[in-house]
């Protein structure tokens, strides 16, 4: 400690309980919330510093997330004995068939096990779960909602999205060789409501929405959700704002939505825009 001041802006040399100061002579900046101890000795202080971030550097390698494309090369390691699997689906049948086929993918090496399994959207007590036991989370028709993203990014958990049986046992099977195709990275661009339903002769059914979070693009993919439960997954054919076409929609604003050779669209549904890019590993 080379110095402390206090709540005003005067030097002091001891500080006690409950006594705002502002300290210096950190070699690094503390975070909110950490606990300082003062000791005498600074060679002994230092030995407790190096040991302490000795034991958080053991801690962050042991516990690890698992993501299915590092996955081969923590079986290599001898790092991963069970693959854990959180299986999550729009409907009961997709869930049984899910875990009955996931659970045959294990081998001499690796146990896959499904840990939790549930009808309906990815919530943040699956995330929480996958969190604390090291599980991927595989979603087939359904999707996390906001705060279960914000969660999974926060925890670093891998959340897999899916439409076909196929694509996720050969997703797994792949991981577990270390020959996964190149990932693909989702940005979604928007959100909007679906207010109104119009249907037009030769067109089909436009949903009237207004845009309630980023942005609509033209062109762009598309998934429907009703109940964070995807119903199909698409191009937005037409955009119109007031009677024009426009190449997109922001935040706020009302507009007309077409889905490519799609009809089946109700009010309260939500229409996600993203992009898909390949990630470069």
């Amino acid at each position: 400690v080379k110095s402390m001041v206090n709540d005003k802006a005067k030097l002091v040399k001891t500080a006690g309980p409950s006594m705002p100061v502002s300290v210096l002579g950190f070699d690094e900046a503390p975070s909110a919330g950490d606990k300082m101890i003062v000791l005498a000795d600074e060679k002994l202080a230092r030995k407790i510093a190096e040991e302490r971030k000795l034991k958080v550097k053991v801690d962050e390698d042991t516990s690890v997330k698992h993501n299915l494309e590092d996955i081969f090369a923590q079986i290599s390691e001898g790092k991963l004995k069970e693959l854990n699997l959180i299986v999550k689906a729009d409907v009961q049948g997709s869930v049984e068939a899910l875990v009955q086929e996931v659970t045959k993918l294990s081998n001499e090496e690796v146990k896959v096990k499904v840990i939790h399994k549930g009808v309906g959207a990815i919530n943040e007590s699956d995330v929480v779960l996958a969190s604390t036991s090291n599980a991927i989370i595989i979603g087939f028709n359904v999707r996390p909602d906001a705060n279960s993203k914000a969660a999974a990014a926060k925890h670093g958990v891998d959340i897999r999205n899916y439409r076909i049986i196929y694509d996720v046992l050969n997703d797994i099977t792949l991981a577990l060789k270390g020959m996964l195709a190149p990932k693909f990275k989702e940005t979604v661009l928007g959100r909007a409501e679906v207010r109104e339903t119009f249907k037009i002769s030769g067109v089909g059914v436009i949903a009237g929405c207004k845009v309630v979070e980023g942005k609509l693009q033209r062109n762009a993919d598309l998934r429907l959700l009703r109940d964070n439960v995807v119903i199909t997954e698409n191009k937005v054919s037409s955009l119109k704002r007031l009677k024009d076409d426009v190449k997109e929609v922001l935040t706020g604003f009302e507009c007309g939505v077409g889905i490519e050779n799609y009809n089946d669209i109700k009010v309260g549904d939500v229409i996600e825009c993203f992009l898909m890019e390949e990630v470069e590993q």
